[in-house]
């Protein structure tokens, strides 16, 4: 495994490198990403993972603040995986100095955590536009957990770089809680109830899945998670999981969810 601190070594490293795949991430590794890094170690020559806690994408300060880092038991982690090239770049490799202006959402794609994380997508584009160009991969390996994300990245990188976004499903615990580095701030009792919120609302898909007016059984049910968990939800919607437009309708849709447990912020979909 070869650790590519800076872009010199990164352009020395890929010289000539063909299918090569990547993985983004912001460290803390965990099972979730594992299985984006195995996919790409399988379907390509070579495999890229990227280390890099982006402050453009944090709306908040603090939250960059508190988000979990472990590079040391991350290297552990890749080591072991056998992966080819780790990527640490500092901010100033990822954003040039004689860059363009700045990725921009219009109006319509606001919505969601688009809508309470401002600047936090325009931040995700800018990254990922910034880290494409650099690595010029053939493939890249993201989760489904975070699906505006890969909605948007899919939207906005695919076509312009000619590259695939390839979009691989959520990994979830025993407790059918979706895997994330933010889960690691949350202490046995927190951990627990966002796993019963997670099931509750599996099941619940599952029972209105040939109902009419689901938009109001989305707001009751929206209404009852806040009421029985005492959690603070900020969206609890039906959407279309091709073009995220609101549905009133269980095909080809996902139920998507962004709440709060002890200020930790946690987002799903089902």
């Amino acid at each position: 495994m070869k650790i590519l601190l800076n872009k010199d070594d990164l352009n020395e490293a890929l010289f000539r490198t063909s299918k090569l795949g990547f993985v983004p991430t912001m460290g803390s590794l965990h099972k979730g990403h594992i299985s984006l890094i195995k996919k790409s170690l399988k379907d390509c020559n070579k495999t890229i993972v990227s280390v890099f806690i982006n402050p453009r994408q944090f709306n908040n300060k603090r939250d960059f603040n508190k988000y979990p880092r472990n590079y040391k038991k991350d290297l552990s982690i890749l080591r072991k995986l056998k992966v080819d090239y780790v990527f640490l770049p500092n901010k100033k490799d990822v954003y040039s100095s004689k860059r363009k202006t700045q990725f921009k959402l219009n109006k319509k794609e606001r919505i969601l955590c688009a809508k309470y994380r401002k600047g936090h997508f325009e931040g995700v584009i800018d990254v990922m536009e910034c880290l494409t160009k650099i690595i010029r991969p053939k493939k890249i390996f993201m989760g489904e957990k975070d699906f505006q994300q890969l909605f948007l990245v899919k939207k906005y990188i695919e076509k312009k770089y000619k590259i695939k976004i390839i979009s691989c499903r959520t990994i979830r615990n025993s407790e059918k809680l979706a895997l994330s580095s933010r889960n690691k701030l949350l202490d046995s009792r927190e951990l627990n109830k966002a796993g019963k919120v997670a099931r509750n609302i599996i099941n619940f898909k599952k029972t209105i899945k040939n109902k009419k007016n689901i938009k109001k059984l989305i707001k009751i049910k929206k209404n009852e998670l806040i009421k029985s968990y005492r959690i603070n939800i900020e969206y609890f919607e039906l959407r279309n999981k091709f073009n995220l437009n609101l549905s009133n309708k269980i095909k080809n849709s996902k139920i998507f969810i962004a709440y709060y447990i002890n200020k930790i912020r946690l987002i799903d979909n089902f």
